[in-house]
Order: structure tokens, then C-alpha cells, then sequence
């Protein structure tokens, strides 16, 4: 049995959702497609299409079998691409799935400028809090933050690393004090930004003695994105651990101060994560190695605000 040739005719199929357009496109009978899908079923021995007379969709298996087939005849592809020396110039579409506050703060800027280089490339882009199964769920590529990963069988790319540092609004400081010793939070409301990173009840910090546990007790708000906790802590509603990339811009503008300036919090890698580096297609391999040219610098920028503003805190 030819499996390649087997697995092409599957996708073909799939693809084409009938198998009479599958046999047009691949030049061959409808009847021979039939065979060669009921082949690749039989030797698998797994139904991989539901089959009526008016139509067909793909089993569950037949979905994940379908990532797997694309992935690999992609890389028969782009294997025969260099073997013949050929130059595979980037385009086509960039499935992309990222953090949240990564996505908003970095990638989109990061695919602008991208984009102005490879202009044939497009991409769709998701934007959820969680460590996603790439595979399972048809990305490319996905971008995190954690401490570190979890052994996944891909492809982990660290591009830089991120942390948070406590900040308030200056009104809340005028009513209630600027904390100036780390266990004064508790006398504070202390707000919980609570995502698959993050310590509910725990904030663990790094500053002049190492770092140091504080436990938060009192609080009357918690939110799930770094933007709308930024906005509650602009709101006045107390003080809050932020990403640095969504805390510099209401430091910027005076919106927001930093508390306990020698402190910060949450320290954070980023990771780029993609499913093989062998036979890498080139938009792939052109949008990590742009990842790790251009995430650093934004990093690094954000990183020298948050020094200049260490010293602009209310008495």
C-alpha cells in the first residue's frame, strides 16, 4: 500500500468534502478514491469519515488524522522544495495562538512589522490565557508566559521574559496611604489578578533581601486579564500586581504610581512554541526567528520605563 499516496487522497477528500471533487482534482476515478480512503481506514483500522448519501464529515479521529496528514505531506513538501534547491519565500496564512497580554502588547506590533517584509504571509491570530495543544487545535504556533513548560513533545523557544510590579492610582494613594515596607499590603486593599500564572492569595517577591512571601488578605475585587485589572487599579480600587507591559503606559501619563518601587513580582518567561523543527516551513521559520530578533527589544524597552519610573512615587 502506497500510504502517502493514501494519505493524500484522504486529504484531498476532506478538503474537497465530496469524493467526486477529490477525484477531479487528483485526475483519477471517484470509485478509486473511495478504495483508497476504505484502504488507509482498513489499515489503521479506524473510521475516519462518516459516510450518507448526501454527504460526508470527518469522525473525531479523522479530524486529528487530518492535522497529522497536512503536517506531514507539508513536510514531504518542503523537503523535496530544498532538496530540488529551491527558495521557498514566505506566504500563505499563520495560524497563531497567544497570552493575552502578549498578544495585545507585542505580537500585533510584532506582525506589523513583520508583514511589511513578507507581505504574502497573513495571519490569524487567537488570543486566550492558557497553554494551548497546538496540534490538537490547529496552530502553528503558540506564544506564553510561564515559570517553565511542560514537556509537550514541541519545540520551545525562549524569546525573553516578563514580570509585574505592584501599582496604584495616585487618588487611592492620597486616601490611603503609600505602603513603604512590604508588610503593610495588609493593611491595604490588594487586588487579585487571577490566570493560570498566577498565586490567588500569595505574592512572592523579588527585591533588596531576595525574595520574600506576603500573603493578601483583604480584598473586594479579582479579574481574570492584566488590562481590565490595569483598569481597576486606574479606577482607584486599590493596589494591584501588573505586567509591566500593561502598567508602563498609566506610569507614563501619571495615571498610575508605582508602589514599593524596590519590588517586583511574577518574573515570567516567553516562549515561543511550534510543533517540529525539521522541514520548518518558511513562513514558520521566518516568524520564529522574527519573534526572537524583535519581542527582546520591546521587552528591553518596557524593562528601561520601569527603571525611570522606580524614582517618581508620591511621598
Amino acid at each position: 500500500m502506497d500510504l502517502l499516496h493514501n494519505m493524500r487522497a484522504f486529504v484531498c477528500v476532506a478538503e474537497t468534502g465530496s469524493f467526486t471533487a477529490a477525484a477531479q482534482r487528483m485526475d483519477l476515478t471517484t470509485a478509486y478514491v473511495s478504495r483508497t480512503v476504505a484502504k488507509l481506514e482498513a489499515h489503521l483500522r479506524t473510521r475516519l469519515l462518516h459516510r450518507t448519501t448526501r454527504r460526508i464529515a470527518l469522525t473525531e479521529a479523522g479530524q486529528r488524522y487530518l492535522l497529522r496528514c497536512q503536517q506531514i505531506l507539508g513536510y514531504i513538501e518542503e523537503a523535496e522544495a530544498e532538496a530540488g534547491d529551491a527558495h521557498a519565500r514566505p506566504h500563505g496564512k499563520v495560524k497563531v495562538h497567544a497570552m493575552t497580554g502578549i498578544g495585545q502588547h507585542y505580537l500585533i506590533r510584532a506582525i506589523s512589522q513583520y508583514c511589511e517584509i513578507y507581505p504574502e504571509v497573513t495571519f490569524d491570530l487567537t488570543l486566550a490565557n492558557r497553554i494551548t495543544d497546538i496540534l490538537d487545535e490547529g496552530y502553528d504556533i503558540s506564544v506564553v508566559i510561564a515559570q517553565e513548560l511542560p514537556d509537550s513533545g514541541f519545540v520551545s523557544k525562549r524569546i525573553g521574559k516578563t514580570y509585574s510590579v505592584l501599582c496604584a492610582s495616585p487618588d487611592y494613594v492620597a486616601r490611603h496611604g503609600m505602603p513603604k515596607k512590604l508588610g503593610e499590603l495588609t493593611e491595604h486593599r490588594c487586588l487579585r489578578l487571577v490566570n493560570s500564572v498566577m498565586s490567588l492569595d500569595k505574592w512572592l517577591f523579588d527585591g533588596p533581601d531576595g525574595q520574600e512571601m506576603v500573603g493578601i488578605n483583604h480584598t473586594h475585587f479579582q479579574v481574570n486579564t492584566a488590562d481590565a485589572m490595569t483598569e481597576a487599579v486606574r479606577a482607584g480600587m486599590g493596589i494591584g500586581a501588573l505586567p509591566v507591559y500593561s502598567a508602563v503606559q498609566g506610569l507614563k501619563d501619571g495615571s498610575l504610581v508605582r508602589v514599593l518601587p524596590d519590588y517586583s513580582l511574577f518574573h515570567l518567561n516567553v516562549y515561543a512554541l511550534y510543533p517540529s523543527r525539521q522541514y520548518l516551513d518558511a513562513k514558520i521559520r521566518t516568524w520564529v526567528e522574527f519573534l526572537r530578533d524583535c519581542v527582546p527589544g520591546m521587552l528591553e524597552e518596557h524593562e528601561r520605563m520601569m527603571l525611570e519610573h522606580r524614582t517618581r512615587v508620591p511621598a
